[in-house]
């Protein structure tokens, strides 16, 4: 029969067990870099979204070069 009892953890191997995170972070981590890299890679490679837009400023003419200012305003929908 044996007498022996199972070990009981130490105090500084059960410290260091608790701080250090899990592998599994590391991997998300990773990973979400990774996502992050390539689409910002893909993005620069596409190019602009809109080339004739320049910002949101609202000097007073169309994005277009016309000096009429379209109303955008759905009038009536609310």
């Amino acid at each position: 029969m044996l007498t022996e009892s199972p070990h009981a953890p130490t105090a500084a191997g059960a410290a260091s067990r608790t701080t250090a995170p899990p592998p599994a972070l590391y991997g998300f981590l990773l990973l979400l870099v990774l996502i992050f890299t390539v689409s910002y890679a893909v993005g620069s490679a596409a190019g602009p979204v809109s080339p004739g837009m320049s910002g949101t400023s609202t000097g007073g003419t169309s994005p277009d070069g016309g000096g009429e200012v379209q109303d955008s305003d759905m009038g009536g929908m609310g």
